[in-house]
C-alpha cells in the first residue's frame, strides 16, 4: 500500500518537470523534459542533484524521465564538451560532482539498449577528457577548480564568500572569490573541509566518482566488446594506488588531499565514505569505516562532517543532513555486505523524513540529523525550500531498502 509520502511524491512529480527546447536569455534549451530539484524555485536542470533524483525516477515507475534527464546531459556535454553545473549560460566555466557515468550506467540496466549504450560511451569520454585535461592536479589525482568566467564575477563570488561565511578571513577578494567557486563545483555549497583553499585539494569523494567513471567505462566497453576495457581498468587501479598513497591519514581514513602542502583535510565527513559507494575501497577499508561511523552517525542518520568547534554556520556542516550522503552511505556499506548497517541507515532517514512530513507536511532540502527536525544551520536563514528532487528520490530508495529482505 502507498504510504502519504510516496503519496505525496507521486502527485508531485510532474510539478517538477521542465520543458523548454529553445535557448530563452540564461536558459540554455534541451531536447527533451527534464526535472528540478524544487517546485517553485528553480528552472534549470542540476548536474548532481539530477542523479539523485533518477534513482527516484527509476523506483517509481518513471524510467523514461530519468532517461530524458541522462539524455539532456549527453546532448551538454556533446554541446560543450563537458556537463555543466546546468543548463545556465553563467554556469559555463564550471561543472559538477560527475555522476554521469553511473547516470548511464542505470538507464542502461533497465532499458538494456545497448546501441543507446554505444552512442553515450563515446559522449562520456568528452566528458571524462575534460575532467583530466581541466581539473588535474599535479600528483594526477582531480580536483575542483575554481574558475571564474570573467574578472567581474570576483566581486560577487567574493561577497557570496562573506556572506555565507560571515567572515573575510583577512583574504584578498580573488582567493575568496575562487574558494565560493570551488565550493558551488563540488556541490558543497559552503563546507569547512579545505580551510578555505579547496581549489588546492584533491578531494576523495570526487577521486571516487572519477574512479567509478572509470570502472562504469570498463563495464560498457567490456559489453560493446570494443577492446578498450583494459584502457579503462588500468585507469581506475592506477588512481586507486594514488587515492591510497596520497589520502590516508594515521587510521588509514581517507581524507581531502592538499596537493599544495602535501596536507590532508583535518574534517572527517561523509565524503570518507564514498570509497566504499564507488567500489574502490578495500575490505579493511570498510570495516574501518563501519568502526568510525559512530563519529558521523546519529538517531537520524549521517551528518555532513563530524561536530568540532568550527564557529562559521556553514550549511555542509554539523548538524545538518543531507538525502544525498544518506544515499552514498546505504549504498556503500550495502555494497561491501554490511547490510546491517546499510538498512539501519535507511531505516533512520525514512524515520526521518517521515516524522518531519507529520509535522509539516513537506520534504526538505536538509535536515538537522541531530534533532530529527530542520533547525538547520543556513547561511540565508528562512530560505530554504521545500524539496523535491534528491529528498524524494532517496527516501523512495532507502524505504525500498529498508523493506526488502537481506
Amino acid at each position: 500500500m502507498e504510504n502519504k509520502i510516496e503519496k505525496y511524491i507521486s502527485e508531485h512529480w510532474d510539478e517538477c518537470i521542465k520543458e523548454n527546447r529553445e535557448d530563452d536569455g540564461t536558459l540554455i534549451g534541451l531536447p527533451y523534459p527534464y526535472t528540478v530539484p524544487a517546485v517553485g524555485h528553480f528552472n534549470e536542470l542540476y548536474y548532481w542533484d539530477t542523479y539523485f533524483t533518477n534513482v527516484g525516477l527509476l523506483t517509481s515507475g518513471k524510467a523514461l524521465l530519468a532517461k530524458c534527464n541522462t539524455d539532456n546531459m549527453l546532448y551538454l556535454v556533446n554541446k560543450y564538451g563537458y556537463m555543466p553545473n546546468g543548463n545556465r549560460t553563467f554556469f559555463l566555466k564550471n561543472s559538477q560532482p560527475p555522476f554521469l557515468s553511473q547516470m548511464v550506467r542505470d538507464v542502461y540496466e533497465f532499458y538494456n539498449d545497448i546501441i543507446w549504450l554505444k552512442g553515450a560511451y563515446e559522449t562520456l569520454k568528452k566528458e571524462y577528457d575534460f575532467w583530466m585535461a581541466k581539473r588535474l592536479s599535479p600528483v594526477g589525482l582531480n580536483y575542483y577548480s575554481g574558475t571564474l568566467a570573467d574578472d567581474e564575477m570576483v566581486k560577487i563570488f567574493a561577497d557570496m564568500y562573506r556572506k555565507r561565511t560571515h567572515s573575510d578571513d583577512g583574504r584578498n577578494e580573488l582567493d575568496m572569490a575562487r574558494q565560493a567557486i570551488t565550493c558551488c563545483e563540488s556541490g558543497w555549497d559552503m563546507n569547512p573541509r579545505w580551510n578555505g583553499e579547496g581549489y588546492n585539494y584533491a578531494p576523495v569523494d570526487l577521486n571516487s566518482l572519477m574512479y567509478l567513471f572509470e570502472s562504469n567505462m570498463a563495464h560498457f566497453a567490456k559489453t560493446l566488446e570494443n577492446g578498450e576495457e583494459k584502457i579503462w581498468t588500468e585507469r581506475a587501479d592506477k588512481r586507486k594506488a594514488l587515492m591510497y598513497k596520497y589520502m590516508c591519514d594515521e587510521n588509514g581514513i581517507m581524507l581531502d588531499y592538499n596537493f599544495v602542502t602535501g596536507k590532508l583535510s583535518n574534517v572527517f565527513s561523509a565524503a570518507s565514505l564514498y570509497p566504499l559507494y564507488a567500489g574502490l575501497a578495500d575490505n579493511d577499508y570498510a570495516e574501518l569505516m563501519d568502526r568510525v561511523l559512530c563519529r558521523l552517525e546519529t538517531e537520524y542518520g549521517i551528518v555532513t562532517c563530524e561536530k568540532s568547534d568550527n564557529k562559521i554556520n556553514f550549511q555542509w556542516d554539523y548538524p545538518n543532513g543531507w538525502a544525498c550522503l544518506q544515499h552514498i552511505a546505504i549504498s556503500g556499506f550495502a555494497r561491501y555486505g554490511f547490510t546491517e548497517t546499510a538498512k539501519r541507515l535507511a531505516e533512520k532517514y525514512v524515520t526521518l523524513a517521515e516524522k518531519v512530513f507529520d509535522e509539516t507536511g513537506k520534504l526538505w532540502e536538509k535536515y538537522n540529523i541531530v534533532e530529527g527536525n530542520i533547525n538547520i544551520n543556513q547561511e540565508d536563514p528562512g530560505k530554504m525550500p521545500a524539496m523535491m528532487g534528491w529528498s524524494a528520490g532517496v527516501y523512495l530508495f532507502a524505504d525500498k531498502f529498508a523493506k526488502m529482505p537481506h
